[in-house]
This record gives C-alpha cells, structure tokens and sequence, in this order.
C-alpha cells in the first residue's frame, strides 16, 4: 500500500483545500514551548482538510534541549490539538543542530519524553527527522519504538536502514490550490486503520467483554521492509 501526501505549514498561506488532490497531509501544529506559538494557519488547515475528506496528521517543531523542555512542548502540542481526529501520527519533528549537540543518548531521551506524554494522552506518536541525524543521534530503541517520518531529497529511496512509515522525499513540489512549492511525501503504512483500531488520537476506543476480544494480526510495510504483530482489540 503506497499514499501519497503533503506536509504544510504557515508558510503555504492561504491554502484552497478544496482543489488539493493528495491522499493524506501533515500539519504543522506548533513549534517551541508555548501554546502562543501555535502555526498560524493550523486551524484553518484542519478545517480545510476535513471539509475536503482529506486524512490528515501533525507536527511539532522541537527547540527542546532538555527532557523537561520536551515534555513541556509536547504539553502545549497537546492543548493545541486536543478534540480533534488525526488518521495520521503527531509527529515529534527534530532538525536544529543544538540538540543534535547534545549527543545520542540525549537526543533520544528527548524524544522519548516528548512521545511518552503524547501516548498518555492518547495519541499515536511518531518522530520526523532527516536520514542522517536519524541514523547518527537516535538510539535503536528509539528508531523502532515509534513511526518514523524520514526526510531524503533526491535519491530514489531514503539513505537510512531502520524501519520507516513516510518517506518526505522532496520540498518542491507543485500542487493545485497551493501557491508555491510544497513538501511531497509518500506513505507505506495504513496507519488511518491502525490508529482508529487502537482508538488513538481522538478516535473513540472500542471496548468488548473480555471473552468476546479478538486477535488480529497487523502488517507494517516500511519500504523494503515488513514488520507484524498482534493487535488485541480494544
């Protein structure tokens, strides 16, 4: 199963949802720590989006050199989009150099201080970086624990073994009702079932008496590889 997408931000502008044709988009909700930094266009984003049936997801922008300073983005991410619906991961998305820095191990607790506090709010984390940092500063915990979102330009597959969900595979696309280039991505992984299955991210969580709860088994198709588990239902 291949989609294909868009991610947006503010920086789009003023998008016509109803002249994008895409199978999914990620929206930025925010950056930083505040919920003052809210992406400008993010209401409008959803709104368009759902209004034209298109899946949609989020980001985050991470400025988080500290485990603390993660949870604390990773709560104003939560008021931001809370009482909403995502068929899509929230996406922890980490570039700057700063936590880079910091090394590994850190990088990686970062990232799992900001996810874990999505989990327990309810919602599918997942994690956007480009394949080098992504392969140098996460651990292999971490690179496995959570979708990956992994950004390649120019290649014809991401230069980056581990397991991944999107591939954001160029910044200059052209789509009808966006002025301007626009990132392109391409999605592996039918995550609108696996997350409404598991209830997450503003889906309703479907509960049975015990002796009635099923089994199923799920596949992950991340490129060239394939990854399946069992899922009870909820």
């Amino acid at each position: 199963m291949t989609k294909n997408g868009i991610d947006v931000s503010e920086w789009q502008g003023d998008i016509d949802w109803s002249r994008v044709r895409t199978d999914f988009a990620i929206l930025r909700a925010g950056y930083g720590r505040e919920v003052s930094q809210k992406d400008k266009k993010f209401e409008r984003n959803y709104s368009g989006a759902k209004a034209n049936n298109i899946p949609c997801g989020a980001y985050w922008y991470s400025y988080a050199v500290s485990e603390d300073e993660a949870r604390k983005e990773a709560s104003a991410c939560i008021e931001i989009i809370k009482g909403k619906q995502f068929e899509y991961p929230i996406y922890f998305d980490v570039e700057e150099q700063k936590i880079f820095d910091l090394g590994r191990d850190k990088v990686s607790k970062i990232i799992e201080a900001f996810c874990h506090e999505l989990e327990k709010a309810g919602y599918f984390a997942g994690l956007y970086m480009s394949a080098y940092p992504l392969t140098k500063y996460t651990t292999e915990h971490v690179k496995r624990r959570y979708a990956v979102w992994v950004a390649n330009y120019d290649v014809s597959k991401p230069d980056y073994s581990g397991p991944y969900g999107i591939w954001q595979k160029s910044s200059s696309g052209i789509v009808d009702g966006i002025a301007g280039n626009v990132d392109v991505d391409v999605c592996y992984t039918d995550y609108p079932t696996v997350i409404k299955n598991l209830g997450d991210n503003g889906f309703p969580k479907h509960t049975a008496p015990a002796h009635t709860k099923k089994t199923m088994k799920v596949t992950v198709e991340y490129d060239d590889h394939t990854y399946s588990g069992l899922l009870e239902e909820q």
